[in-house]
């Protein structure tokens, strides 16, 4: 028997004679913060020990994850078609670093509350919350479709819907590390693939919708499919769902101890660094496509096809970091996404801006797949929510600032050349702190990280 399954077996012991917690301990409940009942702990024993790494119920959580991410981060990598459209049409007197701000909100929500929402998890608070956010987005996506002022957007759209998908997004994430170790990159791969779908399906319905129902409809039909994807998590599969019990770990809210493994500290740095030019490219590609001359709407049809092929980037991503480890696929590609950021303003016809998109699509959902893999090695499993939302909430800082100001340069300069300079530039700065990771953790040239 395993360490991790002898560990687990008697801290269900534990929790069944004494009914008391104690400190590091996992606790003794189920889900959600209830008490413990003999329906709960014969739930975690069943599943007691490592993880399956595969099975009905272990594909039904990346299922439940899949959709998850599907109807978050996939709906707010529609962004560029709303920056697009606020900026010709519905906000015309807004200026683009004015109205990038509501996507950068969106973007940045998706990680900020990774710090509150990991502890939660760990903690044992999960489908409530999740369901409560479900609740919330559903409502200001259809708020959304009744916005007249920038104000109102800012609220419904940027605030709302964004701290709604940031409570769903982190769990839906640290979940899967209880149900996958050996395979947690295929498996992080097939749910990062959800938010390339919703990506690419949100732009598509929107670009067709829009000219014949108008913009407040189009949006009412982005609401239904939220709808129907967070339902089947919520109601009908019941699918995201913990495996182990719940643990009180030292070191409350933040835990400032994870700060000592210098490979984590770095670690940290890079993401900001990255998100800091990484959502650039699909914040300005239907603008920069209208800018050179590009019409019949083909701009929108660029983001979809970014996030189209990312799909490719996050499902081989994952296969490949199971074999090789998730830096060593991590830091070609994510060089690749700030070369194409280079790249990009260069582009000025149809056939060159579709295949930056492709490219940069590709290399960026790579990057998105496996931003969390190397944190689930860095510690317990028992802290992983905790450990994953503490950089998830660092993180913001890159993906709040990232956009405005590359739009704020756009508007100084009227173009997109030095806007690329500055994408690129982080994101390759970002490879540069991603390589020292690497040899933080492994010490050596070659090897597995």
């Amino acid at each position: 028997m395993s360490e991790n399954t002898t560990r687990v077996s008697e801290d269900l012991e534990v929790a069944q004679d004494t009914g008391l917690p104690s400190e590091g301990k996992h606790l003794n409940r189920s889900d959600d913060h209830d008490k413990a009942s003999p329906k709960g702990l014969d739930k975690y024993r069943r599943y007691a020990g490592d993880p399956p790494d595969g099975g009905a119920k272990a594909w039904s959580v990346i299922l439940g994850a899949s959709l998850t991410t599907f109807a978050s981060f996939g709906y707010i990598n529609t962004w560029g078609l709303y920056q697009d459209y606020y900026e010709h049409v519905l906000l015309p007197d807004s200026s683009p670093s004015t109205i990038a701000w509501i996507g950068s909100v969106q973007y940045a929500l998706i990680f900020l509350p990774g710090l509150v929402t990991g502890r939660l998890f760990d903690l044992g608070y999960l489908k409530l919350p999740y369901f409560a956010a479900s609740c919330l987005l559903i409502i200001c996506t259809f708020l959304t479709a009744e916005c007249k002022t920038y104000w109102q957007f800012f609220l419904a759209q940027g605030l709302g819907g964004g701290l709604a998908s940031g409570i769903l997004f982190g769990p839906a994430l640290g979940v899967i590390r209880h149900w996958f170790s050996k395979r947690s990159g295929l498996a992080l791969g097939f749910t990062a693939a959800g938010s390339s779908l919703g990506g690419t399906v949100f732009p598509i319905i929107g670009q067709n919708l829009l000219p014949l129902v108008g913009f407040k409809w189009t949006v009412r039909v982005f609401g239904f499919i939220i709808l129907v994807a967070l339902g089947v998590s919520n109601i009908g599969l019941k699918t995201i769902d913990r495996r182990l019990p719940p643990v009180d770990a030292k070191g409350g809210l933040f835990n400032w101890a994870a700060f000592r493994n210098p490979a984590y500290t770095v670690y940290c740095l890079a993401g900001i660094s990255c998100l800091l030019g990484l959502y650039t490219v699909l914040t300005y590609l239907p603008t920069s496509a209208n800018l050179v001359g590009i019409g019949n709407g083909y701009g929108f049809y660029l983001v979809a096809i970014a996030n189209a092929s990312s799909a490719i980037g996050r499902l081989s991503a994952g296969w490949l970091a199971d074999r090789v480890g998730p830096l060593n696929v991590m830091i070609p590609f994510t060089a690749v996404a700030g070369i194409m950021s280079f790249v990009w303003p260069l582009a000025t016809s149809q056939g060159s801006l579709t295949a930056v998109s492709v490219i940069y699509g590709i290399a960026c959902g790579t990057y998105v797949s496996l931003l969390v893999a190397p944190v689930f090695e860095m510690g317990e499993v028992g802290d992983v929510g905790r450990r994953t939302g503490m950089f998830l909430t660092v993180a913001t800082f890159g993906v709040l600032t990232g956009p405005p100001i590359s739009g704020a340069i756009n508007e100084r300069t009227g173009g997109f050349k030095e806007v690329g300079y500055y994408a690129g530039g982080v994101i390759v700065f970002s490879v540069l702190l991603l390589i020292v990771v690497r040899h933080l953790l492994l010490g050596r040239l070659f090897g597995k990280a």
